[in-house]
């Protein structure tokens, strides 16, 4: 199951609302519907108050029960795949269109529209910040967890380069918080980590990029690690889960991950102070690499 968010839940609720609006106006009570549906009238209750996912084939069934006209039967499709875009998860993608199809499809054409893109990360470099080693890497050990069998790992790749190219863009901004630990995480070779982190300080000279670090040793003054995220603009959150990728459109929900992503840049450093810390993490992979 998804993880808990208003957005989703209230989009299915909004869904099953519409359902429930169509059964009624046919004239059929919910147990009526469920016999001539063959089902348990428990689904249809389900789905209708948004407890249970309605899947593209339910909301066929209710409107062909129902007698929807053709446009009625359109929109409600329509709908129902926006709902299905909030929580998508990777078991029902990767394996069967690879890594580049998963990956276009969840970005679609926010990468032409974004203006203001705001990431606060825990555990990698930030995707937009990857030299191609690093991102081979991680799209490697991607397909190795995820059992995906199609490699288009090369197709993704240059997809993903591809991006890189708005952070040259004046009129966007990008700006990242990552935690420290982030800097010394070693999940790939050592002179694949010495050029990540050499492009760090390449990239933190462009006009359109904020790079920020939480020093592990920083006073936090009550601010914890969240989970990472991603803000697009002001109308969107993505998470990336392990399970799936979330994304949160209710404005309480994106109001809350803004002050969240506040709180965090505040007590980050950079300029100066941010490239000492990539530098000493650069000195220690030195040394570590005399000592062998």
């Amino acid at each position: 199951m998804p993880p808990s968010s208003s957005s989703l839940q209230a989009a299915r609720q909004r869904l099953g609302g519409k359902l429930r609006e169509l059964r009624l106006a046919a004239g059929l009570t919910g147990r009526a519907f469920a016999a001539a549906a063959g089902c348990q009238a428990s689904k249809v209750s389900q789905i209708e108050k948004g407890v249970r996912p309605a899947s593209a084939d339910d909301v066929r069934l209710w409107c062909r029960i129902c007698g929807a006209t053709e446009l009625q039967a359109e929109e409600l499709l329509t709908e129902q795949a926006a709902v299905a875009r909030l929580w998508i998860a990777f078991r029902d993608l990767d394996r069967r269109t690879g890594l580049n199809a998963t990956q276009k499809m969840l970005s679609g054409d926010m990468w032409e529209r974004v203006r203001l893109f705001r990431t606060y990360q825990t555990k990698v470099v930030p995707g937009l910040l990857q030299t191609a080693g690093y991102m081979t890497a991680v799209l490697n050990a991607v397909r190795r967890e995820r059992g995906v069998e199609v490699d288009d790992i090369a197709d993704a790749l240059a997809e993903r380069i591809g991006r890189q190219g708005y952070l040259l863009q004046r009129d966007r901004q990008f700006m990242f918080v990552i935690e420290e630990p982030v800097l010394w995480f070693r999940p790939f070779s050592a002179e694949v980590q010495r050029e990540q982190l050499a492009h760090l300080l390449d990239v933190m000279t462009l006009p359109s990029v904020s790079l920020s670090i939480i020093p592990m040793r920083a006073d936090r003054q009550g601010r914890r690690p969240r989970e990472s995220f991603d803000i697009t603009d002001s109308d969107l959150v993505t998470i990336e889960m392990l399970t799936g990728f979330l994304s949160l459109t209710h404005p309480d929900e994106i109001a809350a991950y803004v002050t969240a992503w506040e709180q965090l840049y505040s007590i980050a450093v950079r300029g100066r102070k941010a490239r000492a810390l990539i530098r000493d993490v650069l000195a220690a992979l030195d040394e570590a690499a005399g000592s062998e």
